[in-house]
C-alpha cells in the first residue's frame, strides 16, 4: 500500500533554494514521488511512497527551520498516484499575488473537525469555499458560498467585490487541505475582519474524522494526484481526470460525445484551438507508447 502525505508549514527559509538539491535527492533515493514547493514563505506538497521512504522525507523537512512542529495528513493508495519527484521553487507555496500576507502574523481561529459542523449551521457564520470552481463542482459543504474563482489569485479581486455580502458576519472558510485558508484569513483580517474562522486541516481531516451519518460534506474532495478525488474515509471516488483541462471528470462523461481522450472533455471542448488538440493528440500517443514500454509518460503527475 502506497502512503500518501500532504503537507505546508509556513515559515521563513531565506535561501529556499539551497533545500532543493538535498531534499530531491533524498526523494529520489527513497522512490517518492509528487510535488514539494519551496519559497521563502516556508514548504508546501504532497508525495506518495513506502512506509519508510515517506517517514524519511518527513523527518528531513521536520529538520528544516522552523519545521519541527510540521504537520501533515495521511491516506493510502493502492497505486503510487504520482508518475516523478518535483521540488520546485516559488515566490509563493500558494499564490494569491497580495505581498505582504503572511499567515504567521495575522492568524484566524482554527476549528477542528469535530466543532466544524456547529459552527457552520450557525446564522451568523458565512461560509466561504476557498477552492477553485472545478473542485468546488464534484463537492463542497452545504450552503458554502462558492465564489466562482479560477484561480486563488482571483480570491481577492472577489472579496473586493463581494465583501458588502458578508457586512456583520463571521466567516468560516475552508480547502482541501488547510493552505489556502492560511493565506485567505490573512488576508481577510487585514482587510478587517474581525471574526475569521478556518477548518484545521481542512476538507481531507474533515472527511477522515467525521462519520459519514454525521457529515455535512456533499460529494468528493478533487486531490491534485491520479486519485483524483475522495469520498468520506478518504476512499477513492470513481472521478476520472480529462487530460486537456486538467478537471475532474465522470466514468459516464467518456461516453458523451464531446468526449476523446486525452484531448477534449465536455467542460472543455470550445476551450483549444486545433492547433492544441493536435498537440494533445501526439502527446495522448506519446502516452500510449510510454505504457505498452511498460514505463509512465513526463505528462502523467
Amino acid at each position: 500500500m502506497i502512503i500518501v502525505a500532504a503537507l505546508y508549514k509556513f515559515t521563513a527559509f531565506p535561501d529556499p533554494a539551497a533545500l532543493r538539491g538535498p531534499l530531491l535527492d533524498l526523494c529520489v533515493a527513497q522512490g517518492v514521488r509528487g510535488t514539494l514547493l519551496l519559497a521563502g514563505e516556508g514548504v508546501n506538497g504532497t508525495i506518495a511512497g513506502s512506509r519508510a521512504g515517506i517517514d524519511a522525507v518527513l523527518s528531513h523537512i521536520r529538520g528544516l527551520p522552523g519545521c519541527a512542529d510540521l504537520d501533515w495528513k495521511e491516506s493510502t493508495s493502492e497505486t503510487m498516484p504520482f508518475g516523478r519527484m518535483k521540488v520546485r521553487i516559488k515566490r509563493e507555496i500558494v499564490t494569491m499575488g497580495v505581498p505582504g500576507t503572511d499567515p504567521r502574523s495575522l492568524v484566524g481561529t482554527y476549528v477542528d473537525p469535530a466543532d466544524w459542523n456547529a459552527l457552520i449551521s450557525a446564522p451568523d457564520v458565512a461560509v466561504i469555499d476557498t477552492r477553485n470552481d472545478y473542485e468546488v463542482a464534484i463537492g463542497s459543504f452545504r450552503g458554502a458560498v462558492d465564489p466562482e474563482t479560477a484561480s486563488f489569485r482571483d480570491f481577492p479581486a472577489w472579496w473586493a467585490a463581494n465583501r458588502d455580502r458578508f457586512h456583520n458576519k463571521r466567516v468560516a472558510m475552508f480547502c482541501t487541505g488547510g493552505i489556502r485558508c492560511e493565506k485567505s484569513t490573512a488576508f481577510l483580517k487585514a482587510q478587517g475582519v474581525e471574526e475569521v474562522y478556518h477548518l484545521k486541516g481542512g476538507i481531507l481531516k474533515y472527511l477522515e474524522e467525521v462519520p459519514e451519518d454525521q457529515s455535512l460534506w456533499d460529494g468528493g474532495c478533487f486531490v491534485f494526484d491520479e486519485r483524483v478525488a475522495v469520498g468520506h474515509g478518504l476512499q477513492p471516488l470513481p472521478h476520472q481526470l480529462c487530460r486537456a483541462c486538467r478537471r475532474p471528470i465522470l466514468p459516464e462523461d467518456r461516453a458523451r460525445p464531446e468526449f476523446e481522450e486525452g484531448v477534449q472533455c465536455h467542460l472543455c471542448v470550445g476551450d483549444y484551438s486545433d492547433e492544441d488538440r493536435a498537440r494533445f493528440r501526439e502527446r495522448q500517443r506519446q502516452i500510449k507508447l510510454a505504457e505498452a514500454r511498460g514505463e509512465t509518460h513526463l505528462a502523467i503527475r
